[in-house]
């Protein structure tokens, strides 16, 4: 549990951040574009994601750690996988212009990924 609150002192600050700047960043947009997602279940997905995989690289890191680098390959792989089917019902709407909306999820999941990366560099580099 100790090792968790480090990653959550800077994890809760980062989504709240970010979500505030895309939250009233859309909301400028809204007048011309409506989201198929909301704001929030995008943070919501990003940052309940994010908070499983560094648990379970925690986990490997202290039973198997070795194996660190390949659980964060193979969790990442899981969450891309994830994020493909979190935006199935986007890519099938019909009639819908959907860059903005792949956008305004792809942007911040890629800054998730940049921060969960960190703390995994973080977290072999300690071994």
């Amino acid at each position: 549990m100790i090792k968790i609150l480090p990653f959550l002192k800077y994890l809760i600050p980062f989504t709240l951040l970010l979500f505030a700047a895309q939250y009233y960043g859309t909301a400028a947009w809204n007048t011309h574009h409506e989201f198929f997602y909301a704001t929030w279940s995008i943070y919501l997905f990003l940052f309940v994601t994010t908070l499983l995989i560094y648990l379970l690289l925690l986990f490997v890191n202290l039973n198997f750690p070795d194996f660190t680098g390949f659980a964060f390959l193979g969790t990442t792989f899981v969450k891309m996988m994830a994020a493909v089917v979190f935006l199935i019902p986007l890519i099938q709407s019909e009639g819908r212009e959907t860059n903005l909306d792949i956008a305004a999820f792809f942007i911040p999941y890629f800054l998730f990924l940049l921060f969960e990366t960190v703390f995994a560099v973080r977290l072999i580099d300690k071994r």
